[in-house]
């Protein structure tokens, strides 16, 4: 989608001018209780269809770290190592064990900077798999010089999983990145401002920086039943952290990964 596309997005607009805005230019309790009243109309209306008997499984979007802090070599980390898991035969067998997965990958940094890799694409054959792999190893980054708009990804998030082709029993965002929100509105704004209900957003934390990227993904980004953080020891663990992510998203709460969790561990929330 591009940064205009973004800007006009129908549900975009009505929910981040109804959400957002408003808790900056403050309101009396009459008017938040209004005004949120509203938005759980608007996302009832769009989002909130039954989920029939035959839906699929799993709907994911996997949103990468494409910020400034991002150097050269590490964004290649990101895509061979997320296009790597994506086509281990663990976490292909999962896949298939469910009878097929909604998938779709997006790199984001700045307030409106937010590139589509894979749209979306069912993904359940061995051939259908590894194409969104190979797809996501060639692509290209999208901006190199914005800064890291965690709030903005987030909605853009949102926004998208709204157009997954059919109902999923089970909508997740998996959100990576190596820093916090250092730019735009912050996670719990985008959360009160965009329809989350019914998805669960989980982190990928690469540890390293200061402030810490693992406390403040355990603390202020993830959501939902079950949702935990991912710890990737360097952008050279990337690869096997996102395999451990991947399966635990696909199989859900109720089954272990295959690999054991790093030694840093997975972090566990309920919001």
């Amino acid at each position: 989608m591009t940064e205009q596309a973004f800007r006009d997005e129908d549900f975009f607009g009505t929910m981040f001018e109804m959400g957002w805005n408003a808790e900056q230019r403050g309101e009396t309790m009459l008017g938040k209780t209004k005004r949120r009243a509203a938005c759980a109309f608007i996302a009832a209306t769009l989002l909130a269809a039954p989920v029939p008997a035959s839906a699929c499984a799993l709907a994911l979007v996997v949103a990468m770290d494409g910020s400034s802090s991002v150097s050269p070599e590490e964004h290649t980390f990101q895509l061979e190592g997320l296009s790597g898991a994506l086509k281990d035969d663990d976490v292909r067998k999962a896949i298939q064990g469910l009878g097929g997965i909604w998938f779709s990958s997006f790199e984001w940094s700045g307030r409106y900077q937010q590139h589509v890799q894979v749209d979306w694409r069912f993904l359940e054959s061995d051939d259908s798999i590894s194409a969104a792999a190979a797809e996501l190893a060639a692509s290209d980054r999208g901006y190199t010089e914005f800064p890291t708009a965690l709030g903005y990804a987030l909605g853009f998030a949102a926004v998208h999983m709204a157009k997954v082709p059919e109902p999923c029993a089970r909508r997740v965002v998996d959100v990576a990145g190596d820093g916090i929100n250092n730019e735009g509105f912050s996670a719990d704004k985008a959360y009160r401002a965009f329809a989350f209900d019914g998805i669960t957003v989980n982190g990928l934390a690469i540890a390293g920086a200061d402030p810490d990227p693992v406390a403040y993904y355990r603390d202020k980004v993830i959501r939902g039943p079950g949702a935990f953080v991912e710890v990737a020891k360097g952008f050279g663990n990337y690869r096997a952290a996102m395999k451990r992510k991947l399966l635990r998203e696909i199989r859900s709460m109720n089954f272990a990964s295959a690999e054991p969790a790093s030694s840093m561990g997975p972090f566990h929330h309920r919001r």
